[in-house]
């Protein structure tokens, strides 16, 4: 899956721009989420099912706006779309910050939603890179993305102990500014920019055909089992474990060390033209046991044992997805049918969290491993037949 053709330079730049700015924006969301269930859990009018609302309430936002933004993106260009997006989330970070309730924080994680620039960025980094470049560039990105991780989960309980939320919600903005200097100094402009699309031109095979919509189930469940695993396991550990918050970052930077070798191991096991199920297959494996051994944990070893194999199957799975993605959709709708892939994205993080948080306010943590586990045998099922074909009309020219 991953060449050994190397990057021209000016792919080599473009990629490396477009990492950091997908590690700042995924930054500022990733230090909420080991925090939500455990320092929300006090403000005035918090439920299980408002804090499930909280943590996923980004994600429903984002999940209506993806595809109208990433088709907007493949009309008017990707910049004008990202530099808007990048606003917008920087206005609900601010309202966030200042929140002192329930309610605001929600208001706040459903505008920083409104900035749905997912599919925009997707593409573009497809955009400034070769078909044979594809998958190293998501790999990357994803990498990237997994090193925010890191850093998120070490930082955001740092900076709650300091000064609460409001903290980090404040840095979460500051990042998005840090975005909107690199989109309008830094990111080069796209010598490779699709033309417009003529009328006629868009059918739903294109983004509904091949084997596109297994990717699309497969992103909205890994998201929505994150979700529901973080609103569980913070408070786990804190509660039940006798592991204080403010020395959690500890245990998610050791097992996110500890995940990287083999999930690196996993995206580099389908290259070439090998069958790409396998890494699926055993990515899947490892965030279904890790989520229900988290949520079982009886001691801290295990826990952290869990969250090492969730680790690993997300690191991978974020980086194998969406370069299966742009390798099976139209090069003319690839915006567009990244606008899918993102929206199922979100929208598994907005049901994660919501549906997770009615969970657990109905039959606590056993509920929700035996929701993850439904949910995990039709994701398995439907990966296990999963063919790595592209939709079953093209576009003309491509």
């Amino acid at each position: 899956m991953i060449s050994k053709e190397p990057f021209t330079q000016s792919e080599r730049y473009a990629v490396s721009v477009l990492a950091s700015l997908y590690s700042f924006r995924m930054l500022g969301l990733f230090m909420v989420l080991p925090l939500l269930g455990v320092y929300a859990s006090d403000l005035p009018g918090a439920t299980p099912q408002l804090l499930g609302i909280a943590l996923g309430a980004y994600g429903l936002t984002q999940a209506l706006l993806q595809l109208p933004l990433g088709w907007l993106s493949d009309r008017i260009g990707r910049r004008p779309v990202v530099f808007v997006g990048l606003l917008v989330f920087i206005a609900g970070s601010v309202v966030a910050a200042r929140a002192d309730t329930i309610t605001d924080i929600i208001i706040g994680r459903f505008l920083q939603g409104c900035g749905a620039i997912a599919a925009a960025l997707t593409a573009m980094a497809a955009d400034y890179t070769r078909d044979s470049q594809r998958t190293k560039t998501m790999a990357i990105i994803g990498g990237s993305v997994g090193l925010s991780f890191v850093i998120a989960l070490v930082a955001g309980p740092v900076l709650a102990a300091l000064g609460g939320l409001s903290l980090v919600f404040s840095v979460t903005a500051a990042l998005g500014v840090i975005g909107l200097i690199i989109v309008g100094l830094v990111l080069p402009h796209n010598p490779h920019h699709q033309h417009s699309l003529n009328r006629g031109e868009f059918e739903v095979e294109h983004i509904f055909g091949g084997g596109l919509p297994a990717l699309y189930l497969s992103i909205f469940v890994l998201h929505a089992i994150l979700m529901a695993s973080f609103l569980v396991v913070p408070k786990l550990m804190a509660d039940e474990i006798g592991f204080p918050a403010d020395h959690h970052w500890a245990l998610y930077l050791g097992a996110v060390l500890l995940s990287l070798p083999p999930a690196l191991m996993l995206m580099r096991y389908g290259r070439g033209n090998a069958e790409p199920r396998v890494p699926v297959l055993l990515g899947i494996l490892a965030v279904v046991a890790g989520a229900l051994l988290a949520l079982n944990a009886p001691s801290l070893w295990w826990m952290a044992t869990g969250m090492v194999l969730l680790f690993i199957g997300i690191n991978a799975l974020e980086a194998i997805l969406p370069s299966l993605l742009t390798r099976l959709a139209p090069g003319r709708l690839r915006g567009t049918a990244s606008g899918v892939f993102s929206t199922s994205q979100f929208l598994g993080i907005f049901v994660g969290g919501t549906a997770g948080g009615y969970v657990l306010g109905a039959g606590g943590v056993a509920a929700v491993s035996y929701t993850v586990l439904t949910v995990s045998a039709v994701w398995l099922l439907v990966a296990f037949n999963f063919r790595m074909e592209a939709s079953t009309t093209t576009l003309q020219g491509e």
